[in-house]
This record gives structure tokens, C-alpha cells and sequence, in this order.
């Protein structure tokens, strides 16, 4: 079932050059990224500017394009739409960011957005938690940015339109209990980027 207009298909070329997310784009969209902060500044509510996320690495094979969007809704229930982009573990997390990237230059509010990591936590997420786990959780109830958190701590996010899930390690049996979780979070949408196999596994375990 093909999507609803405001919603961009994520995508990505598996050979080449990748293409920037938004072609043309003067400006670069803002992103929550890790960046210094000084001891002494108060804690804001969202990161402040910090270095440009790091080039992939030359090994690191580009996601693939994503091959299919349904509808997991029962009958006439509906359900949020699903995307798959299939990566490699290790492209997982960039895959991710990428399709954060398309999803903002598409006009998603920051605040509608949740990525999701079943292996080690996304850079963003490490650098605050370096800050005290009371001001990290506390982002994430201000429903200001793009949030960033384990798989394994869903529990502890509100539901948001749009939930991003980097398949980028754990065990099978996190996976396949990520997934539905992350599928019940998201109202409108659901991203999951990794190995093609193991997600239809995962998400076929909540049938």
C-alpha cells in the first residue's frame, strides 16, 4: 500500500556515492548530535551545536533501498506504516540518521521522532547519558527533539508518530521483542533499518 503523502519513502542507493538527503538543500537540516559542553553552562533541554556527525567509514556498506511498505493493521484497524532498509549491523545506526534526515527535510517536527538501538546506544544517547540519566529521561518528556534510546528502555518513552529502529546488534530474541514494541509506540510510522531476514522474523512474531 503505497504511503501517505507527508510521509517520504526512506531510501538510499546500495551502490555509489550517496546522494545528500535533500537535494538542493542550502542549509543543513539541525540535528541532535554529541558535542562538548561545558561543565559550568546549565543543563539545557536539548543539545546545543556540536561537531558534524563523522563520514562513514570507506568499508561500511550503504543500506539498501527499502523494500517494502504495509500497513500491519488487522482488517479495517488501523496501524502505523511500516518501512524496511535493509543494512548490515554495523551500517544500522547511519541508516538510521539518514532516514531522521529525510524525515525532517520532509517537514516531521523533531519532537515527533524516537530512534531506536538494539545493540550499543547511538552516540547522541551516550553523550547525554553522560550527564545523568534524571536530565537524559527528561528530553525525552520534553518532546523537543529527536529522541535517542536503547531498545531495551522503550518502556520508559511516551508513543510518538514516528519510531526509528537501527537493528545494529542483540540477541534475536531482543529483536523480535524490540520490534512489536516499537511498533506499538508509533502512531503513524515505523522505520526499521537492518538485516532484511532478521527483521521479517521479528516482526512476524508479533502476528
Amino acid at each position: 500500500m503505497p504511503l501517505t503523502p507527508e510521509e517520504p519513502q526512506i531510501h538510499e542507493s546500495a551502490k555509489g556515492p550517496r546522494a545528500t538527503p535533500a537535494a538542493g538543500r542550502t542549509a543543513p537540516t539541525p540535528r541532535p548530535v554529541p558535542g562538548p559542553r561545558s561543565a559550568a553552562s546549565p543543563r539545557p533541554g536539548h543539545p546545543g551545536p556540536g561537531p558534524a556527525r563523522p563520514a562513514p567509514s570507506a568499508q561500511r556498506p550503504s543500506p539498501a533501498a527499502v523494500r517494502k511498505s504495509t500497513p500491519p493493521g488487522k482488517g479495517n484497524r488501523p496501524g502505523p506504516q511500516i518501512q524496511l532498509v535493509a543494512s548490515t549491523p554495523q551500517g544500522a545506526v547511519e541508516a538510521a540518521d539518514e532516514a531522521v534526515d529525510l524525515l525532517l527535510d520532509s517537514g516531521r517536527a523533531p519532537g515527533d521522532v524516537l530512534v531506536l538501538t538494539t545493540g550499543g546506544q547511538h552516540p547522541w544517547a551516550e553523550h547525554e547519558l553522560s550527564f545523568g540519566e534524571s536530565a537524559y529521561w527528561a528530553q525525552s518528556d520534553a518532546r523537543e527533539d529527536v529522541f535517542y534510546a536503547a531498545a531495551d528502555g522503550i518502556g520508559r518513552v511516551g508513543a510518538r508518530p514516528v519510531v526509528v529502529v537501527a537493528v545494529n546488534g542483540g540477541s534475536d530474541e531482543a529483536a523480535a521483542g524490540a520490534l512489536p514494541a516499537a511498533l506499538a509506540k508509533a502512531s503513524a510510522l515505523l522505520v526499521v533499518c537492518g538485516d532484511p531476514a532478521r527483521i521479517d522474523k521479528a516482526l512476524g512474531a508479533r502476528a
